[in-house]
């Protein structure tokens, strides 16, 4: 019992100080390199599709600020060259033209568009939702039922998206942890199934 609360500690220090943080740049804030060689290895992606997978995230960020500026709040994550975008946009038009320029951006597979309509939240409403994804990834870890960095996790306005390269019990397994997580108001799955 107390070696899984240490766990689950030692998880929520490294990742509250970073919640906005990916995990390239969580490495290099805290010079945590050791554990990354483990995260690497037991990634289900190649190392050339987590790298593609950063640079989508980058150039569509870059487009999506070109041409929107702080207009907009949206998230983008691109896990196996499959993008979740959430966050907010002002009409359905601007939703669907976010899409358009991210569809358009190399590498991308598939879009998955979360966005919702209305005013942008405030940065308090987005640190909320950076702890209830904290808690959630740290509950993966305490409860060791599969290896915790095959599923992503992307909360927004208390909606916790999970995806990753899953089994279905794996997924079975994620979804039910992070429904019992305290904040989490639904899970929405975004996973690619292995079987």
């Amino acid at each position: 019992m107390q070696n899984r609360n240490l766990k689950l500690w030692t998880v929520v220090f490294f990742l509250l100080p970073f919640p906005f943080l990916s995990g390239c740049a969580l490495v290099a804030a805290t010079g945590a390199a050791a554990g990354t060689g483990v995260a690497i290895a037991e990634d289900r992606r190649t190392a050339g599709t987590m790298v593609q997978d950063e640079s989508i995230e980058f150039k569509s960020n870059r487009r999506i600020k070109e041409k929107f500026g702080r207009k907009v709040h949206v998230d983008v994550t691109s896990f196996n060259q499959h993008v979740l975008l959430t966050g907010e946009a002002a009409s359905a038009t601007v939703k669907n033209e976010i899409e358009d320029i991210i569809r358009a951006v190399e590498g991308v597979r598939d879009v998955t568009n979360e966005i919702t309509i209305g005013e942008v939240r405030p940065l308090t409403a987005r640190s909320h939702d950076a702890l209830i994804t904290s808690k959630v990834k740290a509950r993966f870890v305490n409860e060791g039922i599969f290896q915790a960095n095959h599923v992503k996790v992307v909360t927004e306005d208390g909606v916790v998206y999970l995806l990753g390269l899953v089994d279905r019990e794996e997924a079975q397994n994620a979804v039910k942890i992070a429904k019992a997580t305290s904040g989490v108001r639904k899970v929405v799955q975004v996973f690619e199934y292995l079987d």
